[in-house]
């Protein structure tokens, strides 16, 4: 299953932070964990003793790649480890993810600044990577220890528990965010100019004037602040020069009637 989003004719993003997943339990939370890492951009991404091996067969391995909707890149280049240890040897820094404070002395950093402070290192060509726990008790002390620093999420203290990937999918954000990659995929099309002052005017003098008629501006002596804050509304739109012709139309219309078609009125 690939995504909406998804363009197959661009290269996809590669490098960051390596993603550790330690002892994960769930096929499909694993392919989730890919999706976020290629919404941002990461590569990397480690399994140290998943739950029932890797790759996961059957039916397993189908949940997988479909929470990883297109994905398949990173699910398939996961390279699996026995230990923390062992997935973590070749980096020069790392850091674990918990939801809870564990006694050991450790720089405790939210998302955001755990990454401005590794956008540098990265770019520079160190290899640096994040530990996620498994699904159900998240990382042990042991593994904890293994760490230069604690990542944890800003989240509500009554539902303090994040879903695998989601937790992925943040710390991805994040980095990419500081990596340089902030420019959205696209923007607004401007699809017409801004309409210029001497329509908007003509448009307001027509408006103004088949409201005059039908006994708008009462009491008259409201009628210079009634204008005013008539013409503001409109001022507050910022009307391109489609937004004037579909309004005048539109206002031509109501004064008018209904357009004839060979005698009878339109539908």
């Amino acid at each position: 299953m690939v995504g909406a989003g998804t363009d197959g004719t661009k290269t996809p993003g590669r490098g960051g932070p390596a993603i550790v997943l330690v002892r994960p339990q769930l096929a499909v939370n694993v392919g989730m964990a890919a999706r976020a890492m290629a919404n941002f951009g990461l590569s990397d991404l480690r399994l140290v003793a998943p739950k029932n091996g890797w790759p996961r067969t059957d039916e397993h391995r189908d949940a997988a790649e479909a929470a990883a909707a297109g994905a398949l890149h990173i699910l398939n280049g996961a390279r699996l480890f026995h230990t923390v240890e062992a997935a973590v040897a070749d980096l020069t820094a790392v850091y674990a993810t918990t939801a809870r404070e564990r006694g050991q002395g450790k720089p405790v950093l939210a998302p955001d600044a755990a990454m401005a402070a590794w956008a540098g290192p990265i770019a520079a060509g160190e290899a640096r990577g994040i530990l996620f726990g498994p699904e159900r008790t998240g990382l042990d002390n042991d593994e904890v220890a293994v760490a230069d620093a604690v990542v944890t999420f800003p989240v509500d203290g009554a539902y303090g528990s994040l879903n695998l990937a989601q937790a992925v999918l943040l710390v991805g954000y994040e980095w990419r965010k500081h990596a340089g990659g902030t420019a959205l995929p696209f923007g607004a099309v401007e699809r017409s100019p801004p309409a210029t002052r001497d329509a908007v005017l003509s448009f307001f003098d027509y408006l103004e004037g088949e409201l005059e008629a039908a006994g708008f501006f009462r009491p008259d002596g409201k009628q210079p602040v009634m204008r005013r804050n008539l013409r503001n509304i409109f001022h507050r739109i910022g009307m391109s020069e489609q937004d004037v012709r579909t309004l005048r139309g539109a206002m031509v219309r109501l004064v008018e009637g209904p357009r004839r078609r060979g005698g009878r009125d339109a539908d």
